[in-house]
């Protein structure tokens, strides 16, 4: 049985870091705590579940703050949380089957990041981490926004999931930190354009968000899925800003990189005629969502939402402009398994089943 270390970064973190030590404190050997400058009881709590807290002075870098938090295990293994992550029973168990049975010839053990749920417990946001790294390898953590561990050689992918269960965002933190590195002439990668992108996106600057995707697109370099979601995301501004011409081109564009059309640009397409009540070439769109398998080896961000709920949702709405009742209502109820009191899928249920007369009037 191989031994493991967890190494976290932490501020300010009073009202979460508990939730997160007890789904993990009977499984890890050794807790490693790195501070960088709490000012609430983080630190008090931190103490209560290990010895090993340690200091480092916040620099406005994540990688380096990480780094430093690995440079204190002394295990077999590395596994990182953050302070707003959890695991659950059934993922628990699963990371002690892990820890009982890992070969200890693996260098890197990936694992689901689960970053959004729903109300109703559905997974909205997937992406895969590198997340279980053998110590003796000495993997560094890269990039002082949206950071990531540089790793090598002989990886797994597992079906453990880490959930990020946050309670408030921060608000331009990450964009303060892109704006530093602007301030400095520091030369952006194809990943920093994107995580600004990103970030600028969801601050409200889309014209700026379109402008820094624009510039990950056009260079060569760069993970491919980035430039795919790259596109997505640029017709999401177009979309906000009510360029519709836009928003379809950046589309399409996003299947020069795709080369299928995965779910999450195929219910886009169908919003995109949706909305210009073209209600045949939607449906072809969103049934193609529909039918789209997750693959549990992808690596990038999948948004399970529009292969599942959605587009269903959308096509009940699309058969009741073209007067088939009863395919708006099968469709309801395909989404209603995932979402049984989503307040739209209740009353398009009443609506539906009176006009179907399948209640009484």
């Amino acid at each position: 049985m191989v031994t493991i270390s967890l190494c976290m970064i932490v501020k300010n973190e009073e009202e979460v870091l508990a939730r997160c030590l007890d789904t993990i404190k009977d499984i890890v050997d050794e807790i490693n705590i790195v501070d960088t400058g709490s000012t609430d009881r983080t630190v008090e709590i931190a103490k209560q579940y290990t010895d090993r807290v340690f200091f480092f002075e916040w620099i406005g870098d994540f990688a380096a703050a990480r780094n430093e938090s690995f440079k204190h295990a002394t295990k077999d293994y590395i596994l990182y949380l953050d302070a707003d992550d959890v695991i659950y029973e059934e993922d628990q168990k699963k990371l002690i089957d892990l820890k009982n049975t890992l070969d200890p010839a693996v260098d890197s053990v990936s694992m689901y990041y689960d970053a959004g749920t729903d109300e109703f417990g559905n997974v909205t946001l997937r992406y895969r981490r590198n997340r279980l790294v053998k110590r003796s390898k000495n993997f560094r953590w890269k990039g002082d926004c949206h950071q990531y561990l540089d790793v090598r050689g002989n990886i797994i992918n597992s079906e453990i999931s880490i959930t990020h269960k946050k309670i408030r965002h921060s608000v331009g933190r990450n964009l303060s930190i892109y704006q530093k590195k602007i301030d400095r002439g520091d030369t952006f990668t194809p990943r920093d354009y994107f995580y600004h992108g990103n970030e600028l996106r969801e601050n409200g600057h889309h014209e700026r968000a379109i402008e820094s995707y624009d510039k990950n697109i056009a260079m060569k370099e760069g993970w491919i899925e980035d430039k795919v979601y790259a596109c997505i995301n640029k017709a999401d501004c177009y979309r906000h800003l009510g360029d519709s011409e836009g928003e379809l081109k950046s589309l399409l564009q996003s299947l020069e990189f795709a080369k299928t059309p995965r779910a999450e640009i195929a219910s886009r397409l169908g919003y995109h005629f949706q909305r210009n009540r073209e209600y045949k070439p939607a449906i072809f769109w969103y049934e193609l969502a529909a039918r789209s398998e997750p693959d549990p080896n992808q690596w990038s961000f999948s948004y399970p939402a529009y292969s599942t709920w959605y587009p269903h949702l959308q096509m009940c709405v699309c058969y009741y402009q073209l007067g088939d009742m009863q395919k708006s209502y099968d469709h309801n109820e395909k989404a209603r398994e995932y979402r049984p009191k989503d307040e739209r899928v209740v009353q398009n249920k009443a609506l539906l089943e009176k006009k179907l007369g399948l209640t009484e009037s």
